[in-house]
């Protein structure tokens, strides 16, 4: 092992769990001077004490590697490459330096600049429609905020993780099929917290209403089992793990309360899904059955889109599945879910790569597609993708249409169903980027916009293959 210092890492990691450095030495058998020396980059990080941390804090090994920094080093090239922040070109390295040593500094800077980009995107919307008074927006990012909130825990929260398994277990929702699942959920729904439980032949475009005043529960009778089964399970949440969700949400420094709201949502839809796909029994099939999405729809009885979005969120220290990234995207392009355990990073702005299997898979619905793609920074990724159709209740209805897509590095691609017969070398991969604008490649055919940190040279006499 080549010397590596991580003094940054280490204090982030020590700061995180609320220690002391003396604290932290007592709990890793080494002196305090010594852990002194490795958080001032005196004394690199030996292999002994790197095992014996990832062994007491649950956390990757790769979580002092420079590469676990890939996302955060993207994400401040997106602010830097940005012409009205920076015109000035910075190198690569010393953003490098910058993520490694400073990371807090780096993320303040994204967020600043992330903050700087709504506030211009929302005066725009107000310039051009000239709205103002009660229903004008305001400059808050709750999407973006509450993605960072998951980002921040590896898409995994530990606690609630494990609660909503105790409630699994309560229910007995390991032996049973999903028609068993809904039928324990709805008794504990009504015994212990007397719930009235209603379906509802039309509820317009609402899929369920949950008043807490009357203790009535209405689900759209065009839910399927498991979707009726999840949405009792996220009001259940609220109910058993209420105060725990509060808590957790509180300690995030959201700016509206709009994000407060949409974070909470999003807790108690994790909550749910880890009650009807608890850990331990999931991440056991899923090792098992190679990571089949299809196969282990029909053992848990829910959607492709529940299971790819927990498969993503496997991360429980000793007991880690395969991190991977999981995204949900229309046609036009605009990405409305991304869960990430990885440091696969796409652009705010301008796109994401139209060479990307996972638009592929629109001319394809309920197929899945398989793709070894290769991002600028040589990092290859294995995705599949398969589009699924939600929720058309009438013929009139318009038809909502969305690609699924999960994707990890390809070094545990052989973990997986979808490596069987794909060639995963460098030279298969198909070269892709986050999107034009900050895609550093020269020679591709599909480029829509130019590199912003790149000037153009265009002679008016000869041409390429890409337009700019």
């Amino acid at each position: 092992m080549s010397k590596t210092y991580v003094g940054s890492r280490l204090r982030q990691l020590r700061r995180e769990r609320d220690l002391s450095q003396a604290s932290l030495a007592s709990t890793l058998g080494l002196s305090a001077s010594y852990v002194n020396q490795i958080e001032h980059d005196v004394r690199p990080l030996t292999v002994p004490v790197l095992m014996k941390i990832t062994e007491v804090f649950g956390v990757d090994a790769t979580f002092f590697s420079r590469d676990d920094d890939s996302r955060l080093l993207a994400e401040i090239q997106d602010v830097i490459q940005d012409q009205e922040i920076s015109p000035s070109p910075v190198e690569l390295q010393e953003l490098s330096e910058l993520v490694y040593n400073h990371p807090s500094v780096a993320r303040t800077l994204v967020d600043v600049h992330r903050r700087y980009r709504t506030i211009r995107d929302k005066l725009t919307l107000v310039t051009d429609t000239r709205r103002s008074g009660p229903g004008a927006q305001t400059l808050s990012m709750p999407h973006d905020e509450v993605r960072d909130f998951f980002y921040a825990r590896q898409n995994y929260l530990d606690d609630l993780d494990h609660q909503a398994e105790r409630l699994a277990h309560d229910l007995n929702i390991a032996e049973f099929g999903i028609r068993d699942t809904e039928a324990a959920i709805a008794t504990r729904l009504r015994e212990k917290h007397n719930i009235e439980i209603r379906t509802q032949p039309d509820l317009g475009d609402t899929l369920h209403r949950f008043n807490p005043e009357t203790g009535t529960l209405e689900l759209a009778a065009r839910l399927s089992t498991g979707q009726r089964a999840f949405r009792m399970a996220a009001e259940l949440s609220y109910l058993e793990a209420g105060s725990d969700i509060s808590t957790l949400v509180s300690h995030e420094p959201f700016t509206s309360e709009a994000s407060v709201n949409l974070a909470k949502r999003g807790v108690a839809s994790y909550f749910a899904a880890a009650t009807l796909l608890p850990y331990g029994l999931m991440h056991s099939q899923a090792e098992t059955a190679g990571y089949d999405i299809e196969y282990l729809c029909q053992v848990f009885g829910v959607g492709y889109e529940t299971v790819a979005s927990r498969l993503s969120t496997l991360q429980r220290p000793n007991k880690r599945g395969i991190p991977f990234t999981f995204v949900r995207v229309d046609r036009a392009g605009n990405m409305s879910k991304r869960q990430s355990a990885t440091g696969v990073h796409f652009a705010n702005s301008g796109g994401t790569c139209p060479l990307w299997c996972v638009y592929e898979s629109f001319a394809q619905p309920e197929v899945i597609v398989r793709q070894l793609a290769q991002m600028p920074d040589g990092r290859n990724y294995l995705w599949v993708a398969r589009a699924v159709r939600h929720h058309q209740g009438r013929f009139s209805d318009t038809n909502k249409l969305f690609a699924i897509g999960l994707g990890c590095e390809s070094r545990h691609a052989d973990r997986t169903v979808y490596a069987a017969g794909l060639e995963l070398s460098d030279a298969a991969a198909t070269p892709i980027g986050a999107g034009c604008r900050t895609c550093p490649r020269t020679n591709c055919a599909q480029r829509a916009f130019p590199a912003i940190n790149e000037s153009l040279d265009i002679d008016a006499h000869s041409s390429t293959i890409a337009p700019y």
